[in-house]
């Protein structure tokens, strides 16, 4: 099972890194966890400061993968019905009619979305659980594939609204990109001297493809010893003395998701557990709420690091879990 995987899955993936490569230099880490993601099922919230590439990331992926992609600014002054859609009376006809809202689309970017209101950042959270939207009693559904990537800037609060904790627990991954080191920011400048980077992008995958890895990431196999790894993981962000705020089910659950996706990406059929651990820190970094008392504790990255390094991990029977 592990050579097909491999030999069925492993070209395009790479060549859909190659590609996002093209505008996105110096990130091969980033660009791989944010395909992981795409994978999954999950959503991805970017925290960075500005210009360092994160819109340019989610365009280069909608490019490469052939996705309807749709971004909007998010400022004070945009509601919820720009997103979802609303209905409009047609005295022609004496109906109403659905007018679509910006999320009617496979990879919507919502651009610093922690500068609109709350009010509107809650439109999200029934789409990125169940892929739907509710209108006036009418649900329809989302085009699939479908992948919210959000970004927002931590520096400076002035105008912002923090996203609430509900909605932080269905991003499965929050990413920075950081600055790039000298040599690839010289590779930037020389990429552009032409032409925008993003203009050379081919699509290498469709959208029956791209479901097609995400169903195989969907049958990648946990076995009950993997299974209780991951809980247990998720138990010790509730016990910690430091944590005010532990691990939902539902990040228990992307965890997993996780570990399928860094399975299937290392060209295997089955989760060990250096899969859980390599994606734990990206999911669970961003759902914990410290203790404000528990200065000493350090910062949630490394109290994730402290948990794995604590929970045991479990081992093979004979090569395999």
């Amino acid at each position: 099972m592990q050579n097909s995987y491999t030999n069925e899955y492993a070209k395009t993936i790479a060549q859909i890194i190659g590609e996002v490569k093209k505008a996105v230099i110096g990130k091969d880490v980033m660009i791989a966890k944010v395909l992981l993601a795409i994978l999954a099922k999950g959503h991805i919230l970017i925290e960075d400061k500005p210009g360092v590439g994160k819109t340019t990331l989610a365009m280069a992926f909608s490019k490469a993968l052939r996705l309807d992609c749709k971004r909007m600014q998010f400022t004070p002054d945009v509601l919820p019905a720009d997103l979802t859609g609303f209905s409009v009376y047609q005295k022609q006809t004496g109906q109403f009619v659905f007018q679509r809202g910006a999320l009617f689309c496979q990879l919507f970017l919502a651009d610093e979305i922690n500068r609109t209101s709350s009010k509107t950042q809650s439109a999200l959270l029934e789409v990125m659980e169940e892929g739907r939207i509710t209108v006036d009693g009418v649900t329809y559904p989302l085009p699939q594939p479908h992948t919210v990537i959000a970004t927002q800037n931590p520096i400076g609060s002035i105008g912002t609204q923090m996203l609430p904790e509900s909605q932080m627990d269905r991003f499965m991954f929050q990413l920075e990109m950081g600055y790039p080191d000298l040599q690839h920011e010289v590779e930037i400048l020389r990429s552009r001297e032409n032409a925008n980077p993003l203009e050379s992008i081919r699509p290498v995958a469709d959208t029956e493809m791209l479901l097609e890895m995400q169903k195989a990431v969907a049958c990648v196999s946990i076995s009950p010893k993997i299974y209780h790894y991951i809980a247990s993981l998720s138990d010790a962000t509730r016990r910690h003395p430091a944590v005010l705020l532990g691990v939902s089910p539902r990040g228990t659950l992307a965890l997993a998701d996780a570990a399928r996706g860094m399975a299937f990406m290392r060209g295997r059929s089955y989760v060990l557990a250096d899969d859980v651990a390599a994606v734990c820190p990206d999911v669970f970094t961003h759902r914990l709420v410290m203790r404000a008392q528990s200065k000493g504790a350090g910062t949630a990255v490394q109290l994730v690091q402290e948990i794995l390094n604590t929970v045991p991990v479990p081992r093979p029977d004979g090569g395999r879990f």
